[in-house]
């Protein structure tokens, strides 16, 4: 699973061609398609296809919607990265046609999506996998060593300095000072935050007492800023500031916690973020593709780095019209292709989907049909 990297204008070339191939993964019924088995590109897709959700997708869903629409002159995607939270109720109540989420659809909103997609109600389909950074704003530290009681500590307030004996304990020999801790968290409904509790709630319990959820706990102080661009810039402009955020989204000055993992620290990258999610299981009680992933926060896999999310696309199982399924189709599988992953690897340092997960996801896309 591990990202190949080359150049920028090269990657553009492949993803557009690739993209190019996928959109034949739309219905036959589309104008000007090409014969059954045909090895021509196949037919392009036009219209405008509209999503709301996740901010951490950002820097992925630039590329994706770049390679595509250059694939598809007449076909465009818009995207408004307002929250995971706005993502998934925007495909509910149907002012969208997909949500990008950083946590699978709850069972009530799941059972509330067939009301618009029918009765397999919605699909939630991976697209994008990718480690949430502790990152700090420390003068002459880039990294430090924190395990998961730490952790919930720092963010409940109950650390007030950087040089407490807890953080001290985990990192011999660096030189920690007195500076106050200013936990940092999003003020929105976000899939990051759900991921991140849920970290806490399951690996730090008696620490963490609160149950894993998209909304910051009204009872905890500390700062906050909208979406994942906030939280960085508020701990950027912050001397001892810390804030969980995508990994993508954390550069310059800041540094960025190891996490301990059974015995042993692990540092944040892809790789460890993919093994982590590869050892997950299939959420019970949805449709036979919704492809809703449960992660192990607990894991003790050497390498894995337990704080990950694992982003969605949540689309309808039906559409009211067949040039939206088209869309849809052509949009999703080039998402999460090879090329399409490459590009948000290369763009966003997430890990690509593994071949089992992607081909499981290719069969959920090809599930998506005209209502009857």
């Amino acid at each position: 699973m591990k990202a190949l990297r080359f150049g920028r204008h090269a990657a553009i070339a492949v993803i557009a061609a690739g993209a190019l191939a996928l959109t034949a993964c739309g219905s036959d019924q589309v104008t000007g398609a090409a014969p059954a088995g045909s090895q021509s590109a196949g037919p392009k897709v036009t219209g405008t296809l509209t999503g709301i959700g996740s901010s951490a997708q950002g820097a992925a869903m630039d590329a994706w919607k770049t390679a595509f629409a250059a694939a598809n002159q007449g076909a465009t995607v818009q995207y408004s990265p307002d929250g995971s939270g706005a993502g998934r109720k925007a495909l509910l109540d149907g002012s969208a046609q997909f949500g990008g989420s950083d946590a699978y659809l709850k069972d009530e909103e799941y059972a509330s999506s067939k009301t618009i997609c029918g009765p397999d109600g919605a699909l939630n389909i991976p697209v994008y996998i990718s480690p949430i950074a502790i990152a700090f704003n420390l003068p002459g530290i880039t990294e430090l060593k924190l395990d998961a009681a730490t952790v919930a500590k720092i963010f409940r307030g109950e650390i007030a300095t950087w040089n407490d004996p807890a953080i001290a304990a985990l990192n011999e020999g660096v030189s920690l000072p007195d500076l106050k801790v200013t936990p940092v968290n999003r003020s929105d409904d976000s899939g990051t935050t759900t991921n991140f509790t849920d970290y806490l709630a399951a690996a730090a319990p008696e620490v963490w007492t609160e149950k894993a959820a998209g909304i910051w706990p009204a009872t905890l102080q500390g700062e906050n800023a909208k979406g994942t661009s906030g939280v960085v810039k508020t701990v950027t402009d912050t001397p001892g500031a810390v804030t969980y955020a995508d990994d993508s989204a954390v550069s310059g000055k800041l540094g960025v916690a190891q996490i301990k993992v059974g015995g042993s620290f692990t540092k944040i990258s892809a790789d460890a973020a993919a093994k982590a999610v590869d050892a997950g299981k299939a959420v019970e009680g949805r449709s036979a593709n919704d492809l809703s992933i449960k992660l192990d926060r607990k894991t003790s896999i050497e390498g894995a780095y337990p704080i990950v999310l694992v982003s969605f696309h949540v689309v309808c199982s039906t559409y009211d019209k067949q040039e939206t399924v088209d869309l849809v189709k052509a949009f999703e599988n080039y998402v999460v292709s090879e090329e399409g992953q490459q590009a948000a690897a290369d763009s966003a340092k997430s890990a690509p989907l593994s071949s089992a997960l992607a081909e499981k996801a290719t069969k959920a896309i090809e599930s998506i049909k005209v209502k009857s």
